[in-house]
């Protein structure tokens, strides 16, 4: 490898953030000036830890000095190990320093007059970082970056996530993923927010019983957006999503290169009950979109309560209130009156936290002094708000100190801080002080969503005092070893060392409560067994459990010192550093200088962010903005450009004969009704003056049912009965339900939902976005936001248009839509129907049941009658839009019936 000579460079200091965008300026994205001609992204996941290099090569086209920016977005938990730059063959590596050097040289540089702007733009999960370098005529550059993660497991799953957008069209483009589960594969699944089936074609997975192979290779073709055109389709997420065989032991113990890594998640024990108060922010700057989240949030929560739990509420602004002066267990009644009191919570006022804080641990003390705590049951407090305290009790270190004598370590603690005008800060630390953990709530469409999906995360605790025991004379230097509540669908993990003179078996023991009862693992791993596993597979990255119990140790490390006292925080900070330094990861605490070649003026730092650095931090996740300390890094990315309300369409209506279409004379002023069309044709009766009349345009029918096999080949249904929850179909053979709720006055569907019984997925559609839910993991989507997931037995796919289509094997394929045309709302499809069971049932499944068509009407040939399972429907052909056509749909007769 040639390195720079002496004197020929000089240093920027970049530390880093946080998976691969390659990007050129607006100039050089028109004149493709900046090729990539290579892009690659090598992720290999040993044993749940992630590393991963992303590999782009670009050469300047143009006769001119051009600049190529590297843009990259990585998971936030993720450490970048390396980045470097190779220039016409000379490689300009990265080094970490501690951040304190980092930054006197970027003063250094502000002082030269040289730009030393602060690149550091967060999202919800992951964290970006660019790098620019000029380059000459012909000149190539090589662009590698190297980060590492721990993947969590959560509700049930772990989830690697890559980014791609190269903005461009690449020669050779190619993603692989390699996963070793030495426990074994229990399942694995794909998503992505860009593909499309022409690209699918470029995706296959191998998987055997502890290994798998997920690979993307698109042709440029495949890449296209358009035919002839250099538009690439590939902007967006690549997720998969796996889980592991788990013993009876819960656990399992693996071990390489002196190191160990024990992981712990049993699966089959029962949920303790819990004692649940939850704290409510209804201060005047929730009013608006966020209190109506959370009270929808609320009420979905409620409904999941277990019988066996008893909650309570309290609402807080300027004053604390309770809704019961006592817990109450989570019957049905008692669901439902809360329910009832959480759709009245409105904002106003100030924020009292430490009254309401204090408030819900005195609920929780006289519940326990009286008696009525279950024995064996567990207490948590969950707390949300969106601002800091302005009433009472103002001072941030004040309410923590409160909060925590009065805890006393007795319940759990959990902060939801709504937006950005909260102090995260504050948040976290009284949380991580009182046993539990903060959260963000980012404010958008689907913020009840992230509610709900926090709650689910902590809904059903399965063990509590939880401690991990190993040999003294075995093993040292072990990570957090006690826990105070193990949760569903997570893990618990533990890493150390093995002493030089450590036996040949390693035993543990994993001591904790269930509800009624203590309970003892004992495990025992094989040294020299576990040592030679991990030395087979030949795409694993060596001596990863070492650098896993580095990453583990620096990520608790860090935690720590959120809650700790100053000297303590020293010591723990002191530690830390360590060993970012000698593991080389960029973390809050270091930096990575990289070198250019002379000339090039730019120096830039850009700093690993964590969550709540500056109070005057905000993100803007369209624009990719934060400020810092109120001052703008660029331009703030403009508001949107209002879609207009208005879908011009003109309508053709079939009409009787006295009836012909009068041109207007001037162009028409379009009108609109609720559904957003507009429609310009205007008729006169023939010799009469021009006289408006009620000829209503054509609408698409709530459902079109495909009929295979019969002698009418469709038919138009409209609900026209007042119901609101209707079973639409259901299938015990198929495995699958669909129900909807239907709006008889606005004759619409609020909501489709569709339910499968393998996979065990439920899929919510309504206006405003779908929701798929998975393992108690809800994922929203927006309509015409391009969607392919792929699971074992079932495939959703959703494409520009809003088309979701819910596809399995041999199966139905269901087809759920927004459409936007006239008549406009949610819609149903069906195909393959030729695939219901004899046993299919439902207001739309008693279609595909026994059928016989009548004969025409002999005065009116236009009406039949349709039998149904003994039960006659007047059928009338009338004309129908296909909402399976764009809008504003195709014209069809249609075999009508009303429900």
């Amino acid at each position: 490898m040639k390195t720079p000579a002496p004197g020929r460079i000089h240093s920027i200091v970049l530390v880093l953030l946080s998976l691969a965008v390659l990007q050129t300026s607006k100039a050089q994205k028109v004149q493709n000036d900046i090729d990539i001609y290579s892009l690659t992204v090598d992720s290999k996941v040993s044993s749940r830890f992630a590393h991963t290099v992303i590999t782009s090569r670009v050469v300047n086209k143009a006769d001119a000095v051009r600049e190529a920016t590297f843009q990259m977005e990585l998971p936030k938990k993720a450490f970048i190990t390396n980045f470097s730059m190779v220039i016409d063959g000379v490689t300009y590596p990265g080094n970490i320093k501690e951040k304190a050097a980092a930054q006197e040289q970027y003063s250094a540089a502000v002082a030269r007059g040289e730009s030393a702007g602060l690149v550091r733009a967060t999202g919800r999960k992951t964290e970006q970082f660019q790098v620019s370098v000029s380059v000459a005529p012909a000149a190539k550059v090589t662009f590698e970056l190297v980060y590492e993660e721990l993947l969590a497991r959560h509700l049930g799953a772990y989830e690697l996530l890559l980014k791609v957008r190269p903005q461009q069209l690449v020669k050779h483009l190619q993603m692989d993923i390699h996963i070793f589960e030495p426990q074994g594969i229990s399942f694995l699944e794909t998503e992505s927010t860009f593909m499309t089936n022409k690209l699918a074609e470029a995706l296959t997975t191998s998987q055997n019983k502890t290994k798998a192979h997920v690979r993307f290779k698109p042709t440029l073709s495949q890449q296209q957006k358009y035919p002839e055109k250099q538009d690439t389709v590939l902007d967006g997420s690549f997720i998969v999503r796996y889980d592991v065989d788990r013993p009876l032991s819960g656990g399992s113990i693996q071990i390489e290169n002196g190191y160990f890594v024990h992981y712990f998640a049993p699966d089959s024990l029962s949920t303790i009950p819990k004692n649940v108060i939850f704290v409510i922010d209804k201060s005047g700057s929730m009013m608006g979109r966020k209190i109506k989240q959370t009270r929808e949030a609320l009420i979905k929560i409620l409904d999941d309560l277990s019988p066996h739990d008893q909650f309570d509420l309290i609402s807080f602004s300027s004053e604390a209130t309770t809704w019961k002066p006592l817990l109450v267990p989570a019957s049905t009644e008692n669901v439902n009156e809360a329910k009832s009191y959480a759709t009245g919570i409105q904002a106003q006022g100030g924020t009292n936290i430490n009254d309401a804080m204090l408030m819900a641990v005195q609920l929780l003390e006289k519940a326990n002094q009286e008696e009525l705590l279950p024995e064996g049951s567990i207490t948590l407090i969950i707390l949300l708000t969106d601002g800091d305290p302005t009433v009472g009790e103002t001072n941030p270190l004040n309410i923590q100190k409160n909060v925590r004598k009065a805890i006393n370590g007795q319940h759990s603690l959990f902060c939801l801080g709504f937006g950005f005008d909260v102090s995260y800060a504050f948040l976290e630390k009284m949380a991580l002080e009182n046993g539990g953990l903060a959260r963000r709530i980012y404010e958008d469409s689907d913020s009840a969503l992230q509610l709900q999906d926090f709650y689910q995360e902590v809904a059903n605790p399965l063990m509590t005092s939880v401690a991990f025991e190993y040999p003294s004379n075995a093993v040292e230097s072990v990570t957090q070893d006690t826990f105070r509540v193990f949760f569903k669908g997570s893990e618990l993990v533990v890493a150390g060392k093995l002493r030089e003179q450590s036996p040949d078996v390693l035993l543990a023991q994993i001591r904790g409560q269930l509800h009624r009862e203590n309970i003892t693992y004992m495990m025992m791993s094989h040294v020299a067994e576990q040592e030679e596993m991990f030395r087979s597979p030949k795409y694993i990255f060596h001596s990863f459990i070492e650098r896993l119990w580095a990453y583990l140790t620096i990520q608790q490390l860090l935690e720590q010192m959120v809650s700790a006292l100053d000297a303590e925080k020293q010591a723990l900070e002191a530690r830390a550093l360590s060993l970012s330094l000698s593991y080389s990861f960029v973390t809050p605490l270091t930096s990575m200088v990289i070198t250019k070649p002379e000339g090039q003026e730019q120096s830039q730092v850009a700093e690993k962010p964590v969550e709540d650095e500056s109070r005057g931090s905000r993100v803007y996740l369209g624009g990719g903005l934060k400020l810092l300390n109120g001052t703008p890094l660029f331009g703030p990315p403009g508001p949107p450009a209002a879609a207009s309300p208005f879908h011009r369409m003109t309508s053709r209506l079939v009409l009787p004969e006295l009836m012909s279409p009068l041109a207007p004379a001037s162009a028409p002023s379009p009108t609109s009704g609720p559904g957003g069309a507009s429609h310009d044709t205007d008729f006169r009766i023939k010799g009469t003056t021009p006289t408006a009349l009620p000829f209503a345009p054509v609408q698409a029918p709530s459902v079109i049912l495909p009929l295979p096999g019969q002698s009418v080949d469709r038919l138009c249904v409209d609900l026209r009965r007042p119901q609101e929850l209707v079973n639409l179909l259901s299938d015990p053979d198929q495995g699958v339900e669909v129900t909807g709720h239907f709006e008889t006055a606005k004759a619409r569907f609020s909501w489709i939902e569709v339910t499968f019984e393998n996979p065990q997925v439920q899929i919510h559609a309504s206006p405003e976005h779908v929701v798929m839910t998975r393992n108690r993991r809800n994922s929203a989507y927006k309509w015409k936001e391009t969607l392919y997931s792929v699971m074992p037995g079932l495939k959703v796919t959703m494409d520009k248009e809003g088309l979701l289509l819910l596809s399995r094997p041999d199966r139905v394929t269901i087809g759920l839509l927004f459409w936007d045309g006239p008549g406009k709302g949610l819609r149903l499809l069906l195909q393959n129907t030729d695939r219901f069971s004899s046993h299919v049932s439902g207001t739309l499944g008693q279609f595909y049941q026994d059928v016989l068509w009548g004969p025409l009407d002999t005065a009116d040939d236009s009406k039949r009658t349709l039998k149904v399972q003994g039960r006659d429907y007047s059928a009338t052909r009338e004309l129908k839009l296909d909402y399976q056509e764009s809008p504003p749909g195709k014209e069809i007769s249609c075999w009508s019936v009303e429900l």
